[in-house]
This record gives structure tokens, sequence and C-alpha cells, in this order.
């Protein structure tokens, strides 16, 4: 257990979109996004979330930051609750939370120079002189690897993973205490995905943020993660350090992503864990356990009781799931 405060607490967090229908547009229905998550992460930590596509992964990032309003939990940075501060209270912590988007091209305003791109937060927040903040804006530059020379340049005579450097930049102009790295490298070739890996934990050892990433990759998740949430149908499913999951993983869905991830060995099999059925509607999910209608080892009890999440792992070394075949 760690006694230090997390940077970032979430706690039952949840975000329903509503869903409209017939000729007035009146709601029938919610989309179940985000469903009652919970986590932290402490300061020079990193959270690898992983999920199939449409899990709610990219939703719970932006709740977190409050780019889309939470229906109902609570977010705390920092020790404090920001979960329903109003636009003038929330704007003065915004610089100790920051998001690397998923696509490098258009997350740049095409009209602006590097330059006046990271320029943009420190004068939004008034933080130094006309001189100090050109001057933070080369280190920026050459924190990420790049040549200061190159800043008055626009976006488009970048690589992508030029490109995403530079949304790095801008994500460390403030010193944030926490980062969302959202996809930040499934844009990426993979020798230049390696090099953005490596420059993200290089930064996250000298300004000991804590970091949320995001991705569908789980060897990529592997390599950065310290701590590892598995999302299936906007719930959290696992959580553990990343080499218990990937030696002892318990929940059946994980199981089945792993089963998936190759193996840098011709000579070496591994079954592989087919998962029947499509994906529920998160607008209309099962009753009981999100995961029965695909899961290989599904019990009666699955269909219609939801199971809780427990630690199977020790005080130390916690291991949480939730799945009925690991109930006490």
């Amino acid at each position: 257990m760690n006694d230090q405060q997390p940077v970032i607490k979430v706690d039952n967090l949840t975000k329903y979109f509503p869903v409209r229908g017939g000729f007035l547009r009146r709601t029938v229905g919610l989309l179940k996004a985000v469903d009652g998550i919970s986590f932290e992460i402490f300061a020079g930590k990193t959270f690898g979330l992983v999920g199939e596509s449409g899990c709610g992964k990219s939703t719970l990032g932006r709740t977190v930051l409050r780019l889309l309003e939470p229906t109902s939990g609570r977010i705390i940075l920092n020790g404090e609750d920001i979960t329903r501060l109003d636009h003038a209270a929330l704007s003065k912590i915004r610089r100790d939370m920051q998001i690397i988007f998923q696509d490098p091209y258009a997350s740049l305003s095409p009209r602006r120079t590097i330059m006046q791109t990271l320029l943009e937060p420190l004068e939004q927040h008034k933080i130094g002189s006309a001189v100090q903040r050109k001057q933070r804006v080369q280190e920026l530059m050459e924190t990420v690897g790049l040549r200061p020379q190159v800043m008055h340049r626009y976006p488009h005579e970048f690589s992508g993973g030029q490109r995403q450097r530079i949304g790095i930049a801008r994500a460390l102009a403030l010193h944030p205490s926490f980062i969302v790295a959202d996809e930040a490298v499934s844009a990426l070739d993979v020798s230049v995905q390696s090099q953005v890996l490596n420059l993200l934990a290089d930064v996250q050892r000298d300004m000991g943020c804590a970091l949320l990433f995001i991705s569908h990759d789980l060897a990529v998740v592997q390599h950065i993660s310290d701590i590892i949430g598995v999302m299936y149908l906007g719930q959290l499913v696992e959580i553990a350090g990343k080499r218990i999951l990937y030696e002892d993983a318990a929940h059946p869905y994980t199981r089945a992503l792993l089963s998936a991830v190759p193996i840098p060995d011709p000579r070496r099999k591994k079954k592989r864990i087919v998962l029947e059925g499509d994906v529920p509607s998160a607008e209309n999910p099962p009753p009981g356990c999100p995961f029965h209608t695909r899961c290989p080892s599904v019990m009666p009890v699955c269909k219609h009781e939801k199971p809780q999440m427990q630690n199977i792992g020790s005080k130390e070394q916690q291991h949480w799931v939730s799945c009925h075949l690991w109930e006490k």
C-alpha cells in the first residue's frame, strides 16, 4: 500500500449520454459510456487503461479532465474535489492537468506556428514575461528532442512523430501534475512509437507527474505502465500491477485480450481465446455481469447478479477483479 496522497483519485465516476428519439427528440434512454469507475494514480506512476474500441476509454479520460461533465461520482486532483467546480475555479487548476491527443495533426492548429502553439498556454495563465515565455518554448523543444530553430514552422512541415512530440511539449508547458495520453502512439509507425514512449518515460521520471495512458495495444501498455486497468462496456473488470496482470490474469476478458498479443518468437505457440458474439450496446447493457454474453466461463449467477470488485491479491500487491469465479 502507498501511504502518500494520490495525484488523481476517481471515485465511482459515471458518464451517461442521453439517447433521443421521436419527432420531439425526447430522451428515450441512456448510453452508459462510463459506469461506476474508481482508481487512483500516484506521482511518478502510470496507470494503463486497455480495452476494445468503444468500451469508453477516451470518454473516461476526458471526463476525468472535466472536458466532459461527469454524471455522478467524484474526481479529486491533488486532494481537491474538482467534480463540481465552476468554470472560473476550474480554469485556475487547468495547468495541473493536461492531455496528449491521439491525432497529432488534428490537435494542432494549421494556422499557428509551433512557437505560437506553445506560447498559448503560457500566455493564457500569465506565466513569466515575454522573454521568459520564449525561453520556456525553447526549453520545451529541446526537452522533446526538437531543434528550437524549427519552432517558427507550421505543423504540416513536420512528420507524424515530430508532431506528436510537439503535442507532448504543449502538454508539458505548464508543469502539470497529471497527464492523460489518449492513444498517443496509435497513429505512429512502430519505430516512432518506441521513441515517443521512451520520451514519455523520460519526461515522467524528470517531472514526477502521474500519467493515465489509454491504449488498445497491450504490448505498448506493458512497456510504459506500472498499474493496468482493463475496461469492458464502460466498467473496469480488472486492475493489477503489470507483472501480475500479464503473468496471472484473473478475468476471462483479460485472458482473451492477452491471448491475442503476438509473441516475437515463431517457435512458441500460444492458444488463442476467441470470444464469440459482438460487444453489447452500452445503451442497453446485459443484466448481471456485463461480460456474460461472451464469456467462455459463464455461470448461471453471471446472468442476473453483477459481481463486485474484490482484491484477490495481497495487501502489498493488490489484484482487483470483478468476476464471480473469484468470489469466496
